[in-house]
């Protein structure tokens, strides 16, 4: 299955907002991927369920939604009303997770679940079954533009080895300093969703950017 790409809302330039959402529908672009940050989980504040609705009257891609605020099951039927296809929650901030992820389900969008970079995949193995999508930090979360963290590739080969033994179908997504220069070795690690924002909005030709990130891949040897 061909590999997704979602460009990260977060690092568009939000003065041409209509702009930067018709470029991504004129694109090869998969999804559009929107970082909801609330200023406690992580340390920085973006935006809620007033821009998703404004990016879903807009966008004809799905939109996938990262939550990255704590109490996250609060906000679910908000940001499902709101137009969201996909909804992530993390690890880090659901005591309650498997009730979290009904959650998302009983709304019909896609559940996903994310974990930071200094967790094992092994915290996840017992929600792996109820979830579509495992997002992978390749960053710590809070800020766009960091730089990528490479252990990161050893987890996403472990999460891709531990869905093939069960035959699980969740998609591996990776967020976090994605470039041209290390998609392939994301991609052979075992990811499905590339998540990159500066990467393609801040690039001379936004739309052969992505079109770049889609031609990365074919068959491809596994990450060593």
């Amino acid at each position: 299955m061909k590999h997704l790409v979602a460009p990260s809302l977060l690092a568009a330039d939000f003065t041409r907002l209509a702009e930067e959402i018709r470029m991504v529908n004129e694109s090869q672009a998969d999804w559009l991927h929107l970082d909801v940050m609330d200023g406690r989980f992580v340390p920085n504040i973006t935006f809620g369920p007033m821009v998703v609705e404004a990016a879903n009257r807009l966008c004809t891609k799905p939109l996938d939604v990262h939550l990255m605020i704590q109490e996250p099951e609060k906000y679910i039927g908000q940001f499902r009303e709101a137009g969201a296809d996909v909804i992530t929650v993390h690890y880090e901030a659901c005591p309650h997770l498997h009730r979290t992820v009904q959650q998302i389900r009983e709304t019909g969008a896609i559940a996903g679940v994310s974990i930071n970079p200094h967790n094992p995949v092994s915290l996840l193995e017992d929600i792996l079954e109820e979830v579509g999508l495992v997002l992978l930090m390749s960053v710590n979360p809070g800020f766009g533009g960091q730089k990528f963290i490479y252990n990161a590739l050893l987890k996403i080969q472990r999460l891709r080895d531990r869905l093939t033994t069960r035959n699980l179908s969740a998609r591996i997504e990776v967020d976090g300093g994605i470039g041209l220069h290390n998609a392939e070795k994301v991609l052979q690690a075992g990811a499905d969703v590339l998540v990159a924002g500066s990467a393609i909005f801040k690039a001379d030709d936004p739309k052969d950017t992505i079109r770049r990130f889609k031609e990365i891949g074919g068959e491809m040897m596994k990450f060593v």
